[in-house]
């Protein structure tokens, strides 16, 4: 049986929220399965080196969206209501807090990994990011190590988060996915 569907247009994310969650889950993806294809290489191959420098530059691609996502949320984002209530609802906020705990937690291990390394640190070379801390090289193992961990937790709960969304969507049939659809897409998600 159908839940309660959220409807009207306080049931859908602003365009600025819904643009910033899916370039986040994008971002998250790629560098995951930058990180992935590389391992499988070489070292000191330049298509390893390459994936590497991508890697890097979208992860400082990534510390500005995240960093842009929680001024938004803080001060412009629009905020919903729960589209659940009780253990589902602390469960979600759980998740979402953990999300963004660990994004954070992931861009700063990536910081002192890189700086660790000694390596460059560049955006698609055009600008270099200064070390800020004197790491040694004996604890680049210590950050990388973490660094994959993280990298790890980000994706399974990020996975259970979209299969939280699906069986919102699919089960419960109560417009959550549509939320974070954009009001042109939502439509055919009914």
């Amino acid at each position: 049986m159908p839940h309660a569907r959220l409807d009207g247009s306080a049931s859908a994310y602003d365009r600025t929220t819904i643009a910033l969650h899916w370039l986040t889950a994008l971002l998250v993806v790629v560098l995951f399965v930058l990180a992935q294809v590389w391992e499988s290489m070489p070292h000191g191959t330049p298509v390893r080196k390459s994936l590497q420098g991508l890697h890097v530059s979208l992860g400082l691609l990534l510390t500005a969206i995240i960093a842009w996502r929680l001024v938004w949320r803080a001060t412009g984002g629009r905020r919903l209501p729960p589209a659940s209530q009780g253990a589902l609802q602390a469960t979600a906020k759980g998740v979402h807090y953990a999300l963004y705990l660990l994004l954070v937690a992931q861009i700063v291990l990536g910081f002192l990994f890189r700086w660790a390394q000694g390596e460059p640190f560049t955006f698609f070379g055009w600008f270099s990011v200064p070390k800020l801390l004197p790491l040694t090289r004996d604890q680049r193992h210590f950050f990388g190590d973490l660094h994959n961990i993280v990298a790890w937790a980000i994706v399974v709960l990020a996975g259970l988060h979209a299969l939280a969304a699906l069986w919102h969507h699919y089960v419960r049939r109560d417009g959550l996915l549509r939320r974070m659809a954009g009001r042109n897409r939502a439509n055919r998600l009914r």
